[in-house]
């Protein structure tokens, strides 16, 4: 009889499926004399059938019933027992007087077998028995083919379902180098013993190993007894016959139960729900539960679902319900639940399950790598990403066009172009054919930076690859125009995609609402909302969102609420996109209980305010300079236990910034370095802002000595403040002094700087250095825009030069710019103030300037009207045509109004008025037309 027969592992009850093949004699065995086989054995015909006590024909020799008290003589012993480790009960793992007699054969190994008992023992067996007065034996099971049997290869029974891989390979690592290891701890059939596994040796001494690992059969592992033994090949000669049955044409498999068939119903059913309601999570999730013993496969299948939804606690969850069944992860797996980190953003706990991978011998494939590198990118940390590329560049010989197209994404999500071209460059050098993902991405970091040329050039040459344009092509494109302001463009390209036959979706109407609604032209931006709802297309949250900051921009605050009550019966989701808008609505026009009231209502439908919310609330209170509010509003955030972040303590020093208060401005900034909080530029804006605003301008040096020290460079912006604080002291040395170190440093003035510096010369009386300093803006490209005029006008009239005030005004309105109430009043005041010293063309030049100030509608104020009043009395004491004129650019109230004779000399200037010139310090009045600064 084989040896397997006897062994528990390979008892009857585990071959009680399919029938199998006869098993040929272990290598082991095959050195030991046959047994006797008795006369009349019922055990002659198969392996397969089990041995009873109740056997017609019971065995000549029979073990004790006390196998210490009575040894059988190694006469009577059957080798098998003495190779296979077992007795005739099946029972060898618990008899430990099996394994001695076991290793007692190592030990003493019989003399070898003469050439007559080298006959096979399924010839012997049917020789001996071969009695014309018996009936003839079933004919022996035909034995495996010897290809399935690998060298070096042994199998381990009786393991624990928690162990490991690994733990496996360094057990048995001590008998030979270990080439692999198949662990099973679940099988389809469930009459198969599961905790089991195959351990491969490798090398040249392979077959030595496999004996000597054989020879600690019994040894304990981990509190269980394990079975060793030698592979028959009975598990890869199933996968060939599997194999060719496939081949044949079926691919039905052998349930030996109704279970399997309805499990694997439910797992057909599980992918089917998957594929096509993806959507219906609660179908999916339902129908995962319905799979009674889920496979790593549809664990796999689960945490991918997870994964794509971004719900990283369900796929973690799900990951590790699977590892409690004993179902060890495999590369796919975990690939999965770094997946579902890495679209949740957080990459901590990505980075988290790379160290489980590796600590538990997972090597990490090029699809984990590309998932990671795009989960830096969405981060924002294209450092880490460059890194983990260099990392899969090391570990793998050859990248595919997936990796690199996250590489560069990574880089043109930071605007980082250079290195974006330079890998792209890469790509197609080593023989990867770019697809049109790749294109698209360019196009759309092109984009972020303004860039038109080459992300035009990006686009000719998809088309020259033989990529055709689609809505995403096309959507770039669009992007592209909205975001330089060239909405005209934009639609240009909208109208060429409809003639290719391309429809529009939600995306690229959302863009060309929005690029029209950064221009303030509601018009055209509601005009392609309508456009959008007559060809059948329903606004989806993200159009919605751009209505409703639409109108909150308009003012129109309560169409704005009505958008948003239709947004919620839509069913649509708001985000704290949706309310921001509205809360800095409220904010700005002073309704702060509305304002409030939006903030406890984005607190019931489920979207918690962050402290981006609280800023945009704060902003507002410090538009309309509400300062005390901004403060209560800061102490709430804590108290709610958000934490306020810089821009919350730079909005707030902008505020103070805004009304002189240089000390409260300085309190908020030394509250961000005593928490911990980064300072940034736009930080020292807000203090220089206050410094300057106030006149202290030792105190802006010193801060500006402050951003040297913590290496933050000054750009235009921190320029122009300081320009702008010297030019209200009069300094224009000073001005010229920054601006000669402007151009030392590289930075590139703008009209801002320009007319800034203009002011200085004007204030200094300057104008010779202002008309030098129109001239190098011509040079440098920069084009005088109005407020530039305006200052110009000024300082001519400050000069007593209303002649060359009258010839700046001629050249602003040939220049195309139409004139605003500020320009009028300076021009005015001017004329008016020489009118009596110089006749003539002045007189005519203010009869034409209140025309054009009728005809535009554009009236004063009472306080420029009192002071402009005053001049005619000194020009036209009894009135006159200029009288008549000018009255009627005055307010309505002027004709009731009476202002003693007294008076008029008291009204030295005209300091409350918009735009009033006012005396050489009067920078009161100067700052209503001056708010571009």
């Amino acid at each position: 009889m084989d040896f397997v027969s006897l062994h528990p592992h390979f008892a009857p009850n585990l071959l009680a499926g399919k029938p199998h093949n006869r098993i040929p004699p272990s290598p082991v065995a095959s050195l030991r004399r046959p047994p006797p086989v008795p006369e009349a054995s019922g055990l002659s015909g198969s392996v397969q059938r089990p041995f009873t006590p109740a056997s017609p024909t019971p065995p000549v020799v029979q073990a004790p019933a006390n196998p210490l008290r009575n040894l059988p003589t190694s006469e009577t012993i059957p080798t098998s027992s003495k190779v296979g480790g077992g007795d005739s009960s099946g029972n060898g793992l618990g008899n430990p007087l099996s394994n001695k007699l076991w290793l007692s054969s190592k030990l003493t190994p019989p003399p070898p077998p003469s050439p007559a008992e080298e006959t096979p023992e399924s010839d012997s067996v049917a020789v001996e028995s071969c009695d014309p007065d018996e009936p003839p034996a079933p004919a022996p099971a035909p034995a495996l083919a010897p290809v399935f049997q690998q060298t070096g290869k042994i199998f381990v029974g009786n393991l624990p379902l928690w162990i490991k891989k690994n733990d496996i390979a360094e057990f048995f690592r001590q008998f030979g180098p270990v080439k692999s290891v198949i662990l099973i701890k679940g099988h389809e059939d469930t009459e198969r013993n599961m905790g089991y596994c195959f351990v491969l040796y490798g090398g040249p001494t392979a077959a030595d190993a496999a004996a000597k690992a054989v020879d600690f059969d019994g040894v304990e592992f981990h509190g269980r007894v394990l079975t060793v033994r030698l592979d028959d090949g009975r598990r890869l000669q199933a996968r060939a016959e599997e194999r060719a049955r496939w081949v044949a044409g079926t691919n039905e498999r052998e349930y030996r139960s109704k279970w399997h068939e309805e499990r694997d119903g439910a797992c057909r059913k599980f992918r089917r729900v998957l594929e096509t309601q993806p959507e219906n999570w609660q179908s999916v999730v339902s129908a995962f539960e319905k799979i009674k013993k889920p496979s790593r496969r549809e664990f796999g299948l689960m945490v991918n679902y997870y994964a794509r939804r971004g719900d990283k606690h369900h796929a973690r969850s799900t990951f590790e319900s699977m590892r409690a069944r004993g179902i060890e992860p495999s590369s796919y797996v975990y690939t999965n639940l770094v997946h579902a980190y890495a679209v949740a953003r957080d990459m901590r706990g990505a980075l988290s399950c790379i160290e489980e991978m590796k600590a538990e011998g997972i090597e990490l494939t090029l699809v984990t790598y590309s998932i990671l590198i795009g989960g830096f990118a969405n981060a924002g940390d294209s450092k880490a990403a460059d890194n983990l590329f260099l990392e899969a560049k090391e570990k793998f010989a050859t990248l595919n066009a997936i990796i690199y197209s996250n590489i560069v994404y990574a880089h043109c999500q930071t605007d980082n172009m250079a290195r974006a071209e330079e890998l792209v460059r890469e790509m197609e050098e080593q023989g990867i054919d770019a697809p049109i993902d790749l294109y698209h991405t360019m196009m759309d970091g092109y984009t972020n930076v303004r860039n038109e040329d080459k992300c035009l050039v990006v686009f000719e040459r998809l088309k020259e690859c033989g990529f055709t344009p689609s809505i995403i092509t096309y959507g770039c494109l669009i992007n592209l125009y909205t975001k330089i302001g060239k909405v005209a463009k934009a639609i240009e390209i909208s109208q060429k995609m409809e003639s290719r036959g391309i429809k529009h979706n939600n995306k690229t109407y959302s863009m060309l609402i929005n690029g029209f609604i950064q221009l303030n032209d509601y018009a055209n931006a509601f005009t392609i909302f309508e456009d959008m709802m007559k060809k059948g297309l329903k606004p989806d949250s993200v159009v919605y969102n751009i209505i409703i900051n639409a109108f909150c921009k308009m003012g129109n605050m309560d169409r704005a609420m009505r958008t948003f009550e239709e947004m919620q019966k839509a069913r649509y989701r708001p985000s704290s996109r949706t309310f921001q808008p509205i809360i800095y609505g409220f904010a700005v026009t002073g309704d702060m209980k509305r304002a409030m009231e939006v903030l406890d209502t984005m607190r019931r439908t489920g979207c918690i305010p962050t402290v981006e919310t609280y800023n945009v609330l704060i902003l507002g209170l410090v538009r309309k300079q509400q300062m005390e509010k901004a403060v209560e509003v800061v102490n709430e955030m804590v108290l709610t236990g958000v934490n306020p972040n810089e821009r919350t303590y730079t909005t707030v020093m902008e505020g103070y910034a805004s009304v002189g208060n240089t000390g409260k401005a300085f309190e908020y900034f030394t509250k961000i370095k005593e928490e911990g909080l980064k300072l940034d530029v736009f930080t020292y804006e807000a203090l220089l802002k206050a410094c300057c605003k106030s006149g202290r301008m030792q105190s802006a040096l010193a801060v500006t000595r402050e951003m040297f020290v913590q290496k933050i460079p000054r750009n235009t912006f921190v320029y122009n403040i300081l320009i702008d604080g010297w030019a209200r002291r009069g300094d224009v040395w000073e001005a010229a002094d920054l601006m000669q170190q402007m151009k030392r440093e590289g930075v590139l003035p703008d009209i801002h700087t320009f007319t800034s510096f203009i002011n200085a010369c004007c204030k200094a009386g300057d104008m010779l250095r202002a008309t030098k300093t129109v001239e190098e803006m011509a040079i440098a490209g920069v084009k005088p825009n109005l407020k530039t005029y305006t200052t110009l006008i000024k300082g001519w009239a400050r000069a007593s030069l209303p002649e060359k005030a009258l010839a700046c005004f001629e050249e602003m309105k040939l220049s195309g710019m139409k004139p605003d109430r500020a320009a009028y009043h300076c021009l005015m005041t001017s004329l008016l103030s020489r009118a009596t010293v110089v006749e003539g063309y002045l007189c005519s030049g203010i009869l034409s300037i209140c025309r054009e100030m009728v005809e535009l509608n554009i009236t004063v104020d009472m306080g420029t009207a009192i002071h402009w009043s005053k001049c005619l009395r000194k020009i036209e004491r009894s009135g006159g045509e200029i009288t008549e004129a000018l009255q009627k650019t005055f307010p309505p109230a002027w004709n009731s109004h009476e202002v003693p004779e007294t008076d008029f000399d008291k009204v030295d200037d005209c300091r409350s008025g918009e735009g009033s010139l006012g005396d050489d310090d009067g920078d009161n009045g100067e700052e209503d037309y001056r708010s571009w600064f």
